[in-house]
């Protein structure tokens, strides 16, 4: 049996699903599993680098499909880079797969289970759903595609139809896997199993010794930091709001990392307004991502309270390996808000409450021993209920049952039921 894994970036590409297949990718195959993957030839932000079509990586057969490269700049030339991406990957699986494989089929682009159900039931294998963001759910919530227009009412159904297809659907949270149940997809084909983070590769790093923290002249203040993708599911409002309130406090400082869809409108608005205490950073290399997430004393995580059922944002799962509170931005009764209040590692504001973002980062920034103790906790969550053993041993359990003479995982202790 091979396990492959199908996403549109895979490793050295450092986006948030690059990182979480590329990662368990290796760790399934250092296992003992025979494990391939399929994805584009260019980083997500590195639209003129060509990487190699075919090689191993860390054991994993990494096969790198033709696809156009218009890139993110706008909507016709992503949806073009989407179909060739498709089109290739319905190829390679036709061609590829053989009897008894597992295709693990993410969702960048979106709808590929769509794509590669067919040449997966042509080639006798079996396909697991994994579940990173609910498309066209995300789109219609973000009022990008109508509930009710044709191409919404296609996209959903045959959506449906790939995954009523596949041997196991896997969402991050309880809450997604809720959303899947109470529309008819069986409890059976539906498992919880949690994001991670690698605690070996992040960790956390004291400012004194962050060499990142002193090269960006940030040694003696209190920072707040946002680290990841600037998305439309993010809100930034809130944000700005506090770092206005803020902006009399020298020793304050905003640091933004990343990039994104919404980053050039952040950066307008600090222009306008002229904060002095927001600055920006491009996403850094993978090595140097401990001292990365740790320059910040505090990270800002925000998710649109309708995207819930949806989304959960990965950078939280960093955060915590990092050992820094976390301040999250959206629905009190969100998930991840849910942790944080449960374990006590940071706090959470809704949207809009920029003064009560504003009085909490002061409340941190005047309480060290709180903020360490908010740290302490953040860390203890990532070891004890978000590890990257923890949810290796998960998969790899999935993985072994389907090697079972039935073929298909059933609900164990390792996984959470969708409820």
């Amino acid at each position: 049996m091979k396990i492959v894994f199908a996403n549109r970036y895979f490793s050295p590409d450092q986006s948030a699903t690059s990182r979480m297949v590329s990662g368990l990718a290796f760790a399934l195959a250092r296992r003992g599993f025979e494990v391939a993957a399929i994805a584009s030839r260019t980083p997500h932000d590195q639209p003129d680098v060509t990487l190699p079509a075919e090689e191993m990586v860390s054991g994993v057969k990494v096969s790198r499909l033709w696809a156009t490269r218009f890139g993110r700049s706008n909507v016709l030339g992503r949806a073009i880079d989407y179909l060739t991406f498709h089109v290739s990957a319905f190829l390679w699986c036709l061609w590829n797969l053989k009897s008894g494989d597992v295709c693990v089929v993410c969702t960048d682009p979106p709808l590929l289970s769509v794509t590669t159900s067919l040449p997966i039931r042509w080639r006798r294998a079996r396909m697991v759903n994994w579940i990173m963001d609910l498309f066209p759910e995300v789109a219609m919530e973000l009022g990008m595609l109508s509930n009710k227009s044709l191409s919404g009412t296609v996209s959903r159904s045959m959506r449906n139809w790939s995954m009523r297809k596949s041997a196991m659907i896997v969402c991050p949270t309880a809450t997604m896997a809720a959303y899947l149940t109470d529309r008819g997809f069986s409890e059976k084909q539906v498992f919880v199993m949690h994001h991670w983070s690698d605690g070996d590769e992040i960790y956390p790093v004291e400012p004194a010794s962050n060499s990142l923290r002193t090269n960006w002249g940030l040694q003696d203040k209190f920072v707040v930091g946002y680290s990841g993708n600037f998305g439309r599911a993010h809100d930034f409002s809130t944000l700005l709001e506090a770092a206005v309130l803020l902006s009399g406090h020298d020793d304050i400082q905003f640091l933004m990392i990343g990039g994104g869809q919404q980053r050039a409108h952040v950066e307008e608005v600090v222009r306008n307004r002229n904060l002095t205490n927001v600055v920006f950073k491009p996403l850094q290399p993978a090595e140097h991502i401990a001292e990365s997430l740790s320059a910040a004393d505090a990270h800002i995580v925000s998710l649109l309270p309708r995207l819930e059922h949806c989304i959960v944002p990965s950078k939280f799962y960093g955060i915590l390996a990092a050992g820094r509170p976390t301040l999250f931005v959206g629905d009190p009764n969100g998930e991840v808000a849910r942790v944080v209040a449960a374990e006590d590692c940071g706090a959470a504001v809704e949207i809009g409450e920029g003064r009560r973002l504003a009085d909490v980062i002061l409340e941190m920034r005047n309480s060290p021993e709180r903020r360490l103790q908010n740290g302490q906790n953040a860390r203890r969550v990532l070891e004890t209920l978000f590890s990257r053993e923890s949810a290796v041993a998960a998969w790899s359990d999935v993985m072994l049952r389907f090697d079972r003479p039935t073929g298909l995982p059933s609900k164990s202790s390792v996984y959470e039921p969708a409820e």
